[in-house]
């Protein structure tokens, strides 16, 4: 075999699979937290074994941390290219370590809503920093299958998640489910300062300032809007004049990023179909998920009685579908193309989620179960194709902004899902109770309609007529949340939509072996944008 014919060399890192186990501990962190924390709720709120929360600050317990984390992605990863990965890895894991020490003993709500806002600082550090280092360290033609890899931990955070924490609330108290992420950072820094070597963007130019600080206020105010809309109804002035708001500096970051020589975001990228159409199937399925992940949380621990343990190891066929099947997605992208492996995948997604809608309150666990597989094998064979799409659409030295996009577009999604299909599930419940519950005096009354919880807890305290509420409460819940099923799915096909219309299909098995930037980037199927 003559040199012109011959593979060009591996460029990647010599240990760069090593490096790949450092970044799925440092991701396992932040990603087993935010479950963790979904079992804990019921613990956090008991006013003797907890901090008795409201319902309320339980949501921002959990929203202060999407909105700090969403809007501060993007311009982490800006910075991790400019300043290095590496040690923006290890400052974001100190920050969550501190941050998971502070929530551990918080004494109040308000401490401890503090103290996650600061875990979602260190955590937009962390997850763009673990996604750009993979970028950089592997070669191109292996990248896919360590996204594929990267991916699947995900997968794994969601299992091990819900799992050690209700084994941890069944032994000890509630901030037990936060200390637990202490000695994991300390671990992680170890092996993050003796492994990853440091990269940055030798060529970063000039600071884009003004459009970092309009990214975070952008972001910010979208995400902060959602959760309003999500709690109060998107009608209201302060959820969709937030919005507009939102709209309206976003916009201005675009016009602005297009103008300046050194963007932060070359906003062009999106002229790149195969870009754009990744990004929006990412926003799409965890639209979709998330907000199904919200309601059957509910589903399993009020309507079915299921302890945190139990009700966290019905996740674990989600996580081992993701497990199975994410890190194979490159070979089934290489063999089929990525149109019809994502297509496929999302149409999974959204059967898993349409087999919610005849789930009833006397459905056998097993159907639950296998319909979270179901739903991780779609998204197994989503995310690894569309975000290597994204990050091969940049040069190695551009990987944190490309990595930023993938995670802000996945965070923003899940928030919007969380907030829009919680809405439904809300307005269906309520005006399902609205006859339920007369004959309670008035504060009751309005307790048992907000929420099932709040049901669940006005039945405590109602005698005799407490198990006909709820059964009642239960009844409506099973009703709002076919709805918000049928939201979820409808979601779940549009980003099939968008894959089959806008992604490229299988390429040529003849075609030649990449010698360059632009051959490498063709190979992947991408169209390289003039700078």
């Amino acid at each position: 075999m003559d040199a012109a014919t011959q593979a060009p060399p591996n460029t990647g890192h010599p240990r760069r699979w090593a490096i790949l186990g450092v970044l799925v501990i440092s991701l396992l962190v932040v990603v087993l937290d935010n479950t963790v924390l979904n079992v804990a709720m019921r613990t956090i709120a008991d006013p003797k074994h907890g901090l008795g929360a409201t319902q309320s600050e339980l949501e921002w317990a959990i929203n202060s941390y999407t909105l700090v984390f969403a809007g501060l992605l993007f311009t982490a990863g800006i910075l991790a290219d400019r300043l290095g990965r590496r040690i923006t890895l290890v400052v974001g894991l100190a920050l969550f370590g501190i941050a998971s020490l502070v929530s551990a003993y918080a004494d109040s709500p308000d401490q401890l809503i503090g103290a996650r806002a600061l875990m979602g600082l260190g955590a937009a550090a962390v997850m763009p920093a673990t996604l750009s280092i993979i970028a950089n360290v592997f070669d191109p033609r292996e990248r896919g299958r360590a996204i594929g890899v990267w991916a699947g931990a995900v997968g794994l955070g969601v299992a091990i998640g819900p799992i050690v924490g209700g084994l941890l609330l069944e032994h000890f108290w509630w901030g037990s489910v936060f200390l637990i992420n202490v000695p994991i950072v300390v671990a992680g820094i170890a092996l993050v300062l003796s492994l990853i070597p440091e990269s940055r963007d030798p060529r970063p130019g000039r600071i884009d300032i003004v459009g970092v600080l309009l990214s975070i206020v952008g972001l910010t105010l979208l995400t902060y809007g959602v959760i309003e809309g999500g709690e109060n109804g998107f009608g209201e002035p302060k959820s969709w004049g937030t919005l507009v708001g939102a709209a309206v500096v976003l916009a201005g970051f675009v016009a602005w990023e297009r103008r300046i020589e050194f963007p932060s975001l070359d906003v062009r990228l999106f002229a790149n179909r195969q870009f754009s159409a990744s990004t929006g199937m990412i926003g799409l399925v965890f639209f979709a998920a998330m907000g199904a992940m919200f309601f059957s949380a509910f589903y399993l621990q009020l309507v079915r009685g299921l302890g945190p343990l139990a009700s966290g190891a019905l996740f674990v066929p989600f996580a081992v579908g993701q497990m199975v099947f994410a890190p194979r997605s490159a070979a089934m992208v290489k063999r089929f193309g990525p149109k019809a492996v994502s297509t496929v995948g999302l149409l999974l997604v959204a059967a898993g989620l349409a087999g919610f809608i005849f789930i009833q309150t006397d459905t056998p666990l097993w159907v639950v179960g296998a319909l979270f597989f179901v739903m991780g094998t779609g998204m197994a064979n989503v995310m690894p194709p569309a975000t290597e799409s994204i990050m091969s659409a940049l040069p190695r030295e551009k990987a944190g902004v490309g990595s930023a996009v993938s995670n802000t577009i996945r965070q923003v999604g899940g928030a919007l899902g969380v907030a829009a299909l919680g809405a439904v599930l809300s307005s269906y419940y309520r005006d399902s109770m609205s006859t339920a519950a007369d004959g309670l005096p008035a504060a009751a009354k309005h307790v048992a309609q907000e929420s099932i919880s709040g049901a669940y807890g006005v039945a405590e305290q109602a005698g005799p007529a407490g198990p006909a509420l709820i059964g009642q409460a239960n009844e409506a819940f099973m009703n709002a949340m076919h709805y918000a099923s049928i939201g979820s799915a409808v979601f779940a096909v549009l980003g099939a939509v968008v894959a089959l219309v806008w992604l490229p299909g299988k390429r040529p098995a003849t075609a030649p072996a990449p010698s360059t930037a632009e051959g490498m980037a063709e190979e992947q199927g991408i169209e390289l944008v003039d700078a």
